[in-house]
Parts: structure tokens; C-alpha cells; sequence
């Protein structure tokens, strides 16, 4: 991709930043159950950009690593909502603030191409995980069935990070590295502003 459209996809990543409604922690989602669960991760624009970098990232790492970054993503978003929805984690705006953070760290590392260590970067998309996991569980519906309301959120969280990690590997067999990291710096730029927007 040239850099004018890749100026272009940042360009138009910050502007949908400023949507109304753009993060997912305006409330409960309608409905219950499992289709509550479908929805939630794609109605905010913080855990979709984030759900989507963990792909994107995933794919720029060779061997474990692409399997296990998002696989640790699902099990620890799913063990913050457990928490969560058990009363053991508070409702904290601190939480809402980290969510934010991890979608601008998450898309720096896209752009910097950085490759931590296998345990290393489990750790910090964990870390990451269990704050939007979190999040979600604060947002259960009252009427909402909570395994299957878990369910959809894992099902949901597993196809964007699905679709990070194909766009990341055909950016790379395409050759087209600076459109992947463009996007990753896109990514970072709605995460810093979404972060502004806590305080």
C-alpha cells in the first residue's frame, strides 16, 4: 500500500475516535445471552481495535507465538469477566483507562514490528485481556444468561483476533510491511486519543 493510503487508513482511524458511542462502556448491550455476548466486542471501538492489533501482532511473530498471543487474550478476557461478574473486581475507572492504554501499546507494537519473548508477550496481552475481560463482565445484562453471555464474547473475540492475524500474513506475503505497521500506528493514534478521553 503507498504511504498516501496509508496516511489515509490513520487518518480515518483517529476521526472514528470521536464517535459518539465509540467505546463499548456506555452500558449493558441489548439483549441476553449468548447474542449480548456476539455483540459486545464489536460495539466499542476500544475492543475492537484491540481485539483486532492482538491478530494483527500475532501475525507478526513466527512459531507459538501466533497461536499462543491470542489464545492467552481469550483466556484471561474470559477470566476478568468471571471476576467481574462475581463481584471480586470493582468497577474502577482505572479499568476503563487500561483498556484504552492497551489498544495504544498493542498498536505501537504492531508499528514498531516488536517481537518480545514468548512468556514475555503472554503476560502483557494477558494483562491486557483481563482488563477488557473485565469491562465486559462489569457490562452483563441483568437479564443475560453469563456462560452463554461468555460464550459469545469468547466466539466474538476469537474472529477479530482471526481477522488481525489474516490481514497481518497478507500484509507480509504481499510485502506490504508498511502498510501492517501504518495500520498499527493508526491503532496506537485511536488508542491515545480514546486514553485522553478518560481523564
Amino acid at each position: 500500500m503507498r504511504v498516501d493510503r496509508v496516511l489515509k487508513t490513520v487518518t480515518a482511524l483517529v476521526a472514528l475516535a470521536y464517535v459518539p458511542l465509540a467505546q463499548a462502556h456506555s452500558g449493558a448491550v441489548p439483549g441476553s445471552g449468548l447474542a449480548a455476548g456476539l455483540a459486545h466486542p464489536f460495539t466499542g471501538l476500544d475492543h475492537l481495535l484491540a481485539m483486532v492489533a492482538v491478530g494483527l501482532w500475532a501475525a507478526q511473530h513466527a512459531g507459538r507465538a501466533r497461536l499462543a498471543l491470542p489464545l492467552a487474550f481469550v483466556a484471561m478476557m474470559t477470566t476478568g469477566a468471571v471476576l467481574a461478574m462475581s463481584g471480586v473486581l470493582p468497577a474502577e475507572p482505572i479499568f476503563e483507562a487500561g483498556v484504552a492504554a492497551s489498544v495504544l501499546a498493542v498498536g505501537l507494537l504492531v508499528a514498531a514490528r516488536a517481537r518480545l519473548g514468548l512468556v514475555t508477550g503472554v503476560l502483557l496481552i494477558g494483562g491486557f485481556a483481563l482488563l477488557h475481560g473485565h469491562v465486559h463482565g462489569i457490562e452483563l445484562p441483568a437479564a443475560a444468561s453469563p456462560d452463554a453471555y461468555i460464550l459469545g464474547m469468547m466466539v466474538s473475540t476469537a474472529t477479530l483476533h482471526a481477522l488481525g492475524w489474516s490481514l497481518g500474513r497478507y500484509a507480509q506475503r504481499a510485502a506490504r510491511e508498511l502498510w501492517l505497521r501504518g495500520l498499527g500506528g493508526g491503532i496506537a493514534a485511536a488508542g491515545a486519543l480514546l486514553w485522553v478521553g478518560q481523564f
